[in-house]
Formats: structure tokens, C-alpha cells, sequence
């Protein structure tokens, strides 16, 4: 049986469409990226791993075996990275971003923001968020 490959990601490249994040989701994200990104984002380990469903174990014995995550939960970390991005875009720090993510915002009818990354779609809410901010709609 061939060995698969795993690619690394270039996570401060410029945002990528849709349609290659879904691509490189199904070539799957090595689990070293999805802690990279976490502690781009000041997030905790526990976080992460509850974020993506995973137990943290399960994470770090990925990491070390260097497996591929499966295509959703490379769907999510990519997600992630992308909403980091765009996050340190429209605060201009991670730490602002972090700090916004975690009070209730009025476009979000007030919840929480980071309760919203346990799916692809609440990531996705929280980005079309941020793009309401950065064209001048403050929450």
C-alpha cells in the first residue's frame, strides 16, 4: 500500500476560493495544521478539539502518525484559517479578533461568536459577520 503525502498548507497565503478550500478538504489537512491554526487563533487545545468534534488524544496521535483529517473536519480547520485571516483583517490583530469573538455581537443577535465554529456553517455565519464589520456596520 503506497503512503499518502501529506501537503502542507501555506496558512497566511491570501484567502482561497470556495472551491479549492473544498478541494484541499478532500485531500485532507494533517493534524500539525489544525494545531498551527489554533494557536494562531489563541485557541486552546481542549477548544480545538472540541470545536472539531475530536477528542484532543485523537488529535495529537494523528499529528504524531502524521494522518490526514477526513474531508469535514479539514473543511472546518481551513475554515478556520480562513476566518483568522479575515479576522486579523478587520481588527487588525489576532488578539482584538479573539477578544471580539468571545463578547455577544448585535449582527449575531447577540450570541456568542466562537460558540458558532463547531460547524462549517456557524464559521461561515461569523465570517459574513466580519464582512458586515469591515464595511462599516460595527456590532
Amino acid at each position: 500500500m503506497k503512503s499518502k503525502v501529506i501537503q502542507k498548507i501555506d496558512l497566511n497565503k491570501d484567502p482561497i476560493s470556495n472551491y479549492n478550500l473544498v478541494l484541499q478538504a478532500q485531500k485532507g489537512v494533517d493534524a500539525e495544521t489544525a494545531f498551527e491554526i489554533s494557536a494562531s487563533l489563541l485557541m486552546p487545545e481542549e477548544d480545538l478539539s472540541f470545536i472539531l468534534h475530536l477528542s484532543t488524544k485523537t488529535l495529537k496521535n494523528y499529528q504524531k502518525a502524521e494522518k490526514s483529517l477526513n474531508p469535514i473536519v479539514s473543511e472546518q480547520v481551513l475554515k478556520l484559517n480562513e476566518l483568522r485571516k479575515k479576522g486579523e483583517q478587520v481588527f487588525g490583530s489576532v488578539e482584538a479578533f479573539n477578544n471580539w469573538l468571545k463578547k455577544p455581537a448585535i449582527g449575531l443577535d447577540h450570541a456568542i461568536p466562537y460558540e458558532f465554529l463547531q460547524t462549517s456553517g456557524g464559521i461561515d455565519l461569523v465570517i459574513e459577520e466580519l464582512d458586515t464589520i469591515a464595511y462599516g456596520d460595527f456590532s
